[in-house]
C-alpha cells in the first residue's frame, strides 16, 4: 500500500468515527433533553426516562432537529419561549459532547 492509500483510509477511518460520534452526542444531547422538559412537565423516574426516549424517537422523523423542536414546543405549550427552548438545545450538546469525550 502507497503512502497516499494509508492517509487516504485515515481520512475515511476519521470521518467515520466523526460521523458516529456526532450522531452518538446529537441522541444523547435529545436524552438530555428530554429530561429537562420532563422536569418542566413535573414527570420523574420511569415516566421522564420514557419521555426522554420518546424525544429521541423524534428526531428520526425527518433530517434535521426541527422534529424534536416540534414535539417539545408541542408539549411544553406556553412554559418554556421558544428562544429559551432553542438555547438550551444548544446547551446541551455541548454538555453531550463533554460526557463522551469523558466516557472515552
Amino acid at each position: 500500500m502507497t503512502t497516499f492509500d494509508d492517509r487516504e483510509h485515515a481520512f475515511e477511518a476519521k470521518f467515520a468515527h466523526d460521523a458516529e460520534m456526532n450522531f452518538k452526542a446529537e441522541a444523547r444531547r435529545n436524552k438530555l433533553m428530554g429530561l429537562w422538559v420532563a422536569d418542566i412537565l413535573g414527570k420523574t423516574g420511569d415516566e421522564a426516562d420514557a419521555y426522554a426516549a420518546e424525544v429521541v424517537k423524534a428526531d428520526f422523523e425527518e433530517a434535521g432537529h426541527e422534529d424534536v423542536m416540534r414535539k417539545l414546543m408541542g408539549d411544553l405549550g406556553d412554559r418554556v419561549a421558544e428562544d429559551d427552548l432553542r438555547a438550551k438545545y444548544a446547551e446541551l450538546l455541548a454538555v453531550a459532547k463533554g460526557q463522551l469525550m469523558d466516557e472515552a
